[in-house]
């Protein structure tokens, strides 16, 4: 009942953390994960999102407050629930963020985690399925692959962001991502990577490792100012207590590491109090920052061209997507939510790229429908560098209720102004000459909405998370910072947040990746404390 190395939430960085320090055959590790195992037949097939997102069984099934932002409406708040976190149910697109992301955390005052520091890690735990090169890594678990799919409407969008001044681009990933091109994903011959696969698989037979599922943590362990244990419910039958040796790494993800620390009485002290809980160690950020990627999604409907929708809902179509992926790991079967993407400034003025498009050759009117009966594509841009933040905050001193999640998207003048802009730059891509034989028709927001108004308006209609929640327990010195930049609690000895949480602000994409990266990180810094590695 006593390990060197305690690892609460085998998601993304958790699976990472595992291999890592389990190399040492010197120490022993405890790995420890809410949910149940990732056996699930859906998560392996790509596009088996469909059937694991809202699923109890895959994911927890979260749900935001009330988002004024989002015209009072609550959303679907997607957390994995397996070995192998959301890492088992995501978009499987693989995106580093930018080299103004990682030099912004340096300038913060957080050593170690400019671009040219990171960059290297990322290589290191990569498979590029190009082969070694200056941005990319070989060998590594981390497949990356290119798409199995080809649509051509998304040639011609393609050609006509390119039309509208967003150059086509080799790849993203090399530091500056203004351009557009096809998304790299974590697949290997048409199967999902996720963590689990790559990390965890090859290692879960090490001796001295040891790993729980539905295992939910019910708080930490705290003597003075030192981390000694964590209380576990194990299979809902029994708490129990496991004792550390070193170091409990808390790896839950941007929800539930907050939650726990808060659980456990390290947090905001009124909040804490106002639910019955002993302040163990006042730290008002955790559960603060939060930040997301909000998406507006427009709806085309096209012609003259085939899109997903109407291949799904035929049924010769459906069984010719299932022969072609069991005989060739191929085809719609193999797709990502997106395939495409493409990075520009909303304005001039804009530093950097600052919003994204997601591209789906699909529509429905919200994640989990079914898919609309007439063709048409989705091209959802979102703001790369939100400036609104939220929180993560518990509702009870009882683990099993879930906190409150509140995003407060669209909170600021500057958030708003960039979905209107975001909403008007779609549409003049869907104007330009290269899509002009598909004879593209606004369904959503509707070409009746013009002024900044009726944008603003419908962007709270339609947008909703790409599901990147990041910095709840974010890194740095100031006063609102929960971690320092070797991703150590303040104040409290042996315990470390190693995950997305960690992130100061944002980065821009896909925050799977960058994950993987903070917990190679996360994983030296404990070599380093330990002298093992």
């Amino acid at each position: 009942m006593s390990y060197d190395y305690i690892i609460v939430g085998a998601g993304t960085a958790g699976c990472v953390l595992a291999n890592r320090l389990s190399a040492n055959p010197d120490v022993s590790v405890l790995l420890l994960e809410a949910g149940g195992k990732d056996n699930y037949f859906w998560i392996k097939i790509p596009i088996g999102y469909l059937y694991t997102i809202g699923n109890p069984r895959t994911d927890w099934c979260y749900e935001t407050e009330p988002e004024p932002g989002l015209n009072g409406r609550r959303i679907g708040y997607a957390r994995g629930k397996v070995l192998g976190g959301c890492s088992s149910i995501n978009a499987m697109i693989y995106m580093r963020g930018q080299r103004t992301d990682y030099d912004h955390w340096a300038e913060l005052g957080n050593r170690g985690w400019s671009w040219n520091d990171v960059l290297p890690v990322f290589m290191r735990s990569e498979d590029y399925q190009h082969g070694a090169g200056t941005y990319h890594g070989a060998g590594g678990e981390l497949r990356v692959e290119e798409r199995r799919v080809n649509w051509e409407i998304l040639d011609a969008w393609r050609i006509a962001a390119e039309q509208c001044g967003i150059p086509k681009i080799e790849e993203f990933n090399r530091g500056d991502n203004f351009g557009n091109s096809y998304f790299q994903m974590n697949q290997h011959n048409g199967v999902r990577c996720s963590a689990s696969k790559a990390f965890l698989e090859p290692v879960k037979s090490r001796s001295n490792l040891t790993i729980i599922t539905e295992a939910q943590v019910q708080r930490l362990k705290i003597a003075g100012k030192r981390a000694t244990g964590v209380e576990v419910n194990i299979g809902r039958q029994a708490v129990e207590t496991f004792q550390v040796n070193r170091e409990i790494l808390l790896a839950a993800g941007s929800i539930g590491s907050p939650q726990i620390l808060q659980l456990s009485g390290i947090g905001p002290g009124v909040l804490l109090q106002s639910h019955g809980i002993e302040v163990i160690h006042a730290l008002p950020g955790v559960g603060e920052n939060l930040q997301d990627h909000l998406q507006v999604r427009s709806i085309y409907k096209v012609e003259n061209t085939v899109t997903l929708n109407q291949r799904a809902n035929s049924l010769i179509g459906k069984m010719a997507m299932g022969i072609e992926y069991l005989l060739f790991k191929t085809g719609p079967l193999t797709m990502p939510p997106s395939q495409l993407g493409a990075f520009a400034k909303s304005d001039p003025n804009q530093p950097s790229a600052n919003i994204e498009w997601h591209v789906q050759p699909l529509s429905l009117d919200k994640f989990g429908d079914p898919l609309h009966s007439f063709n048409a594509i989705t091209p959802s841009v979102c703001n790369l560098q939100p400036s609104s933040r939220g929180h993560v905050r518990i509702k009870s001193a009882n683990p099993d209720v879930s906190p409150a999640i509140t995003l407060n998207y669209l909170a600021t003048d500057e958030d708003r102004a960039v979905a209107i802009l975001g909403v008007r730059f779609t549409r003049r891509i869907m104007a330009a000459p290269a899509l002009a034989r598909f004879n593209p028709q606004e369904w959503k927001p509707g070409p009746e909405l013009e002024s900044d108004e009726d944008l603003a308006r419908a962007a709270g209609d339609l947008g909703t998370t790409i599901f990147h929640p990041v910095g709840t327990c974010k890194m740095g010195n100031d006063p609102m910072a929960v971690v320092s930049d070797r991703l150590a609690v303040h104040g409290i000895e042996g315990l470390r947040v190693i995950d997305a949480s960690i992130m100061p602000r944002i980065t821009s994409g896909n925050t799977n990746a960058p994950t993987v990266m903070i917990a190679e990180k996360g994983a030296e810094f404990v070599h380093a404390a330990h002298g093992s590695g």
